[in-house]
């Protein structure tokens, strides 16, 4: 009659092939890249040489026998030919040995190198990096919040993950290979075992291999109840570690604003708090730890005298010689070691397992960002153009629903509303970037967007000026007209000077350099978001002179976000937020008017 296994077990067992079904799906891309052959054949190298150390282990266990033989059969003719065997046999271990590990460390690196340009790419593509700090909600994730720390992810846990991987897989392959080698030796030196039993007579053939079986069973069984907390404790630890890190480069980025608001005391009790929640989880980790190494350190020292006892009788009865009790403690301590494979890793496994679980939520938080939204259609336009417009925050709260707008060329538009109305977002559902956003947008492609707080790469400035593009499609003189209609002469001179300019630069200059490049790019459609907020207002008169310019001879428009009356005076008509009645569809509606005849600096 066949009985249902407990759910609890069905359960464990439903998990485990989860599991393996997610290293799968985290280590077979690489097998099947375009540096599929190299991989493979760098494989199949070292799972031979893995072979090949079991079968050095396997000369090294009969040397053991004939070697202590000739030692207490004081046989010098045989010990000096065992010596010569020795030498060779040692030498061919360091070679195998050597290229092991020199293969070994090429295969990881290889595949870490991979599996960082590959995360790399996709993390950096359909704005993956950008959605995901969003904390946009993904069911693949099997989480209520976006993967935290991508980049620790993509820098520690790919290298955690390879060498782990291949370094585990392997330690089994070679504990299976010796277990297959030495179970064979082992149960032809251990004789039988008999026993009487209630007037009956047993008798137990290859004892020692069915020892070896009981110790370690029980062994691997005890190991997991022990040693299972480390799992939970090393995924938390890797956390906290990257929070704390995170913290740290924040500081660093902020430093100015910091030091101005005498932020220091408040930086520090923040720092100490993440840091103390590390240590105090680390703590944990070693009492675990302390808990998983007292029961390996027994269960080791007890498997060194274990087949001494037993084999003991045999040998002081002379049934045995010394060659061969050497030769039966080494060959069960090889079957011992292969067997308790899973007890002696355990903690690498534990910390492997919470690597690999933090990649596979990084990778399917990726494959969900990278999908399109097909809520938002967008169609190029020489205009701009909504229908049907629907925004919400990542929280599900709408802003704006069935909103309809259009922008004509030549129009100077000012988008007006409360702080934290969803001008912004409006900004970037016209770029195209904001996943929480349903209708349809026609709208040009020659167009830039000006935030107000820009980013400039670390380097050059004349990179920094160019950016995105590279600064060869430009060249040095207009590179420096730029910078100087942008009102920063003094940078023209220091196109090729390497410095971190998001950090060197004042608020005013970096909105200025902003600017410089638009006009460098000379876009017909600009988007300023509160572009020139720290300028002042004869700096800021005069670069949107030059903006309005630029859209003018471009044949395009200028829409701006700006809370200063000045700014209102270089448009002619105006997109309004306002606030909706509770019970309403959205949050805000969204007018448009006409300014006043005059209004515009072009009129």
């Amino acid at each position: 009659m066949n009985q249902t296994p407990p759910s609890g077990l069905l359960a464990k067992f439903s998990a485990f092939r989860q599991f393996c079904a997610r290293v799968w799906a985290l280590s077979a891309p690489y097998f099947r890249s375009e540096e599929k052959w190299k991989a493979r054949l760098l494989l199949l190298a070292i799972v031979l040489l893995n072979l090949g150390t079991v079968y050095m282990a396997v000369q090294f266990n009969d040397w053991y026998r004939v070697f202590y033989d000739a030692l207490q059969n004081k046989d010098q003719t045989v010990f000096w030919q065992q010596m010569g065997r020795f030498s060779y046999l040692a030498f061919g271990a360091i070679i195998v040995a050597v290229y092991k590990f020199y293969l070994t460390q090429l295969l990881q690196m290889r595949w870490r190198a991979w599996m960082t340009r590959d995360y790399l790419r996709r993390w950096l593509s359909h704005r993956a990096f950008y959605k995901m700090e969003l904390g946009r909600y993904t069911a693949a994730a099997n989480a209520n919040e976006s993967p935290d720390n991508p980049d620790q992810r993509i820098q520690e846990d790919v290298h955690s993950f390879t060498t782990a991987t291949i370094s585990l897989s392997m330690g089994l392959l070679n504990a299976a290979v010796t277990l297959v080698s030495f179970v064979g030796i082992l149960w032809a030196l251990s004789g039988s075992f008999g026993f009487t039993l209630g007037g009956s007579s047993y008798t137990i053939p290859g004892f020692m291999v069915w020892a070896a079986l009981a110790y370690c069973v029980v062994g691997s069984v005890l190991a997991h109840y022990i040693g299972r907390p480390l799992i939970k404790l090393n995924f938390l630890q890797q956390r906290y570690e990257a929070n704390f890190r995170h913290h740290m480069v924040r500081v660093r980025e902020y430093s100015e604003s910091i030091a101005l608001d005498n932020g220091e005391a408040v930086e520090r009790g923040q720092l100490d708090g993440r840091f103390t929640t590390v240590l105090a989880n680390y703590l944990n980790l070693i009492r675990a730890n302390k808990k998983l190494i007292w029961f390996q350190s027994f269960f080791g020292q007890a498997a060194v005298i274990f087949p001494f006892l037993v084999a003991a009788p045999r040998f002081f009865s002379g049934a045995i010689q010394l060659g061969e009790l050497i030769q039966i403690s080494q060959a069960f301590g090889k079957v011992q070691d292969s067997l308790s494979w899973f007890v002696d890793n355990y903690d690498t496994l534990a910390s492997w397992r919470a690597t690999t679980d933090r990649l596979t939520s990084f990778e399917d938080s990726m494959v969900a960002q990278t999908q399109d939204n097909e809520s938002l259609v967008t169609t190029p336009s020489n205009t701009l153009e909504s229908t049907g417009l629907k925004l919400a925050l990542p929280t599900g709260v709408v802003l704006l629903a069935d909103t309809s707008l259009k922008a004509h060329t030549g129009d100077h538009i000012l988008l007006k509303g409360p702080s934290g109305s969803g001008k912004s977002t409006l900004f970037r559902a016209f770029a195209g970037i904001w996943p929480f956003a349903s209708g349809s947008i026609a709208k040009p492609s020659n167009a830039m967007f000006i935030p107000q707080h820009p980013y400039f790469p670390n380097g050059s400035l004349r990179d920094a000026l160019a950016y995105p593009e590279p600064a060869t499609a430009y060249s040095d003189d207009a590179l420096r007209q730029a910078l100087e209609e942008a009102l920063l002469p003094d940078l023209a001179a220091r196109l090729d000077q390497e410095d971190a300019w998001s950090q060197k630069l004042s608020g005013g200059e970096q909105q200025r350099l902003a600017i410089a490049r638009v006009l460098l790019k000379k876009p017909k459609w600009i988007f300023a978001d509160e572009a020139t907020s720290a300028l002042d207002e004869t700096a800021e008169k005069t670069l949107y002179e030059r903006l309005l310019a630029l859209v003018k001879s471009s044949g395009g428009a200028i829409i701006s976000i700006a809370h200063r009356p000045n700014v209102a005076a270089f448009h002619d008509r105006q997109w309004t937020l306002e606030k909706q009645p509770p019970g309403s569809n959205a949050l805000y509606k969204l007018t448009a008017t006409q300014l006043p005849p005059g209004n515009a600096a072009h009129a």
